[in-house]
Order: structure tokens, then sequence, then C-alpha cells
């Protein structure tokens, strides 16, 4: 007997288990709801007047949403996940390349939210760290296996549970630094200039934004999918970089649950850190278990197990030792999704043929090629990293599709009159 894939890691979503815009956006929000938006709101708290920062944040979150938004536009036009769509650039044996980086990336940041929340509770509770690895990383593999649909109901307890606990601390920090007047003359010691600024406002979500078509290949329509992404990063992403820089402005601590501990709300701090970072690990395992079953083609609920075993062991490990090196690994995936953006609307002017019908090459080199050049323009050229690997990611692919008289690596025969058939170049 078959295993019924529900989650269709392997197969366009079919219109029947679509969802409405309610189910995505919630998704979207708590993707969104991420640990390190608010540590990089507290960098720029203390960098950036008030006036300032607001400018910083809502310019950011459009480049996001107009990147993310494109994706999921994409998604929701065809049923595909960032790992499928993959292979109409890049090929099918070079869509595993791309879904490896993706997936283990995604693995590692895992086990990193994993410490980033044991280790502080483990300090004010006085419980064993690895006590709490495991018991934590055990829950989150166990709702990750569950899929999209856990993934709602989570979003629909942490999004308003986030948001209530973070503004009230934010209204007492406020309070404490003398009200909205302070605040607003609120001055920093050293300024950051403002492509540093908008650099760490694009970059801090910009890889994991790649991983959008994973959630919004489920929405109903394209508009939904669009909408709701769009929205979710400008209240989701904007409320995270609010928490960390009025923590930062007020009490020189980005981490809103330090900043609870601070005020004494040790256990509404504790809820807020762990469903933060709960919402985003099984975000990370539910997009690694994708990745993985693009490679090996085995049903997704089991290499998140795998997944969830593998960075619970290594938490601490990969906490200690390879943030910095995660990092660097982030800025090589905006560039799969410029291919993927420049790959449907340039290319193939939004022409895709089914995955179904699709005749998908091993390689295509031209993708390759662009994707290496995005992450060496994203870490050596000066600028805004993350706008250097998607503008030219995306110009290098174009121009290098164009010269290379190709349309894509993929054929898909197409049926003539009479009994002939021939293979169409996409």
């Amino acid at each position: 007997m078959s295993i019924q894939d529900k989650e269709f890691s392997l197969t366009a979503v079919p219109q029947s288990s679509r969802k409405g815009f309610w189910n995505i956006l919630v998704v979207m929000v708590s993707l969104s709801f991420f640990s390190a938006s608010m540590w990089s709101g507290g960098t720029l708290g203390e960098g950036l007047s008030l006036l300032n920062f607001i400018w910083i944040v809502l310019a950011g979150n459009l480049i996001l949403g107009l990147y993310t938004g494109s994706l999921a536009y994409i998604s929701a036009k065809t049923g595909l996940s960032t790992h499928l769509l993959a292979r109409y650039a890049f090929g099918k044996e070079g869509s595993y390349i791309t879904s490896f980086l993706l997936a283990a990336t995604q693995v590692c940041w895992f086990g990193v939210g994993l410490a980033m929340f044991a280790v502080p509770v483990s300090m004010a509770t006085g419980v064993n760290v690895y006590i709490l690895i495991g018991v934590f990383g055990t829950l989150m593999t166990i709702s990750s296996i569950f899929g999209l649909k856990a993934l709602a109901i989570l979003g629909f307890i942490s999004v308003p549970t986030i948001a209530v606990f973070g503004i009230y601390s934010t209204s007492d920090a406020v309070a404490s630094m003398g009200g909205m007047e302070a605040l607003m003359a609120y001055e920093p010691s050293q300024t950051m200039s403002i492509a540093l600024a908008l650099t760490i406002c694009v970059g801090s979500f910009i890889s994991a934004g790649t991983l959008t078509p994973d959630f919004t290949r489920f929405s109903k329509t394209a508009k939904s999918a669009v909408s709701s992404t769009v929205i979710a990063f400008f209240i989701g992403n904007s409320l995270m970089f609010l928490f960390g820089a009025i923590g930062a402005m007020a009490f020189g601590i980005a981490d809103i649950s330090e900043v609870m501990m601070l005020q004494g709300l040790m256990i509404p701090a504790i809820i807020v850190l762990g469903l933060n970072i709960w919402t985003t690990n099984d975000s990370a395992l539910y997009a690694s278990g994708l990745g993985f079953a693009n490679i090996f083609k085995l049903p997704k609920k089991y290499i998140v197990v795998f997944n969830g075993i593998l960075g619970t062991i290594a938490a601490m490990w990969l906490y200690n030792n390879f943030v910095g090196f995660l990092t660097l690994l982030g800025s090589a995936l905006p560039s799969i999704g410029a291919i993927i953006l420049t790959d449907y609307f340039i290319v193939r002017k939004r022409q895709y043929a089914s995955i179904e019908s699709a005749n998908f090459k091993a390689l295509n080199p031209v993708a390759i090629i662009a994707w290496i050049a995005g992450a060496l323009l994203a870490n050596f050229v000066p600028g805004i990293p993350p706008l250097n690997a998607l503008i030219g990611t995306s110009v290098i692919y174009a121009v290098g599709m164009k010269l290379a008289e190709m349309k894509a690596p993929v054929t898909v025969k197409a049926p003539l009159k009479g009994k002939d058939e021939i293979a169409r170049e996409y």
C-alpha cells in the first residue's frame, strides 16, 4: 500500500487541498515572528533615532514584501515548493544542490534556535539546559510532523500571545523612558549609516523568505498568497523589529524575553521566547523536510523526524560553533530565489509546464554560475549585500540564458496534429 503524501512534497498542491486567506496569513505571520528580527531591531535601535528606524523598517519590509510576495505568486500559480520550482531553472539534479543547501541550513538553525531558548531559560529557572533541549526538541519535532495544519494551529496560538505580551512589555519600556516624548527625542550615542541599517533589516529575513513557496503553495489564489505574505511582513516583521528596538533604546537589550525578565515578567518571557522559537523551528523543520524529500524521494514526515533528532542532538554544538558560518551560508540563499523569479517572469514569461509533464534536464550551468556570482556579489561587492545578490543574480541569469540561447533546462512533449509529437523547449 502506498503512503499518501498529504504535504505534496514531490507534486503540485491540488486545488482541493488549498487553504483560505486566513490560514495562510497566520502561518506567514508566525513565520515572520523571528527572534533574529528582534535582535536586528535592537541593533537598529542602538544606532538610529525612532523616526529613522521607522523609515528603515518600512523600506526594508517593502523590499522583503516584493521579494517574498513574488515568490508567493509563483507558488500559488504552480502549487510547487521552492525545491520543485528550482528544477525549472537549475535542472533536476541542479535542484538537489540548492535543496541540500536550503534544507541543511534550516536543520542547523533549528538546533541553534533550540539552544537560544534553552540557555536563557536554564539560567532563569535552574533547569538543566540539556533536559530543556531534549524535551522541547522532541515537542517541536512532533508538532512539525503534522505539516501546515500544525503550523496554522500553532500560529493561531502564538501570534496573538506574542503580540499581546510584546506590546505590554514595550509599553512598559516606553513608560520607563519617560513616555512617548522621551522616545521621540531619543538619539543614539553612535549613529548608523542608512546602507548598513537597510542591510540589517533586509538581511535578517531574506534567506528564510526564499522558502516562502513552501507555505504559500497551499493558497487557493495567487491574490491571497501575495496579500497574506506582504501583510505578514509588514505586521509580523515590523513588530519584531519594534520590540527589539524599544528594548534596546530603553534598557540596552535587544531580546524582548530578557527585557521582560528585567521587568519581573519571567513566565511571560519564557512563553514569548518559547512560542517565538517554536514557530520558527517548526517552519525550519517543515522546509528542510521538503528539501530532502526532493533529493531522496522519501515521505517528508520521516525526514522531519530524522532532522529534528539530528538538530536536537547537535543543538549546543551548533550554538557554540556554527552561527557565524550559518550567517555566511545564508548569504547564498537569496540568489536561489532571484533565479527562480527571473526564470519564471523574464525567461519563461510565466509559462511553466506542469511538473507531471515536464522532462527536466539534469543541470543548467547558467543557473549555477549565476548563483555563485550572486553569492560573491553579496559578500565582496560594496553596497547593500541582499540587493547586490538579488539584482546581480537576476541580471547574470537573464543575460546568460539569452547568450546561451536557452529558454530553460526542461522539455515537455506537446502534441501535434496527427500522431507525431515534438519536444518543446522551455
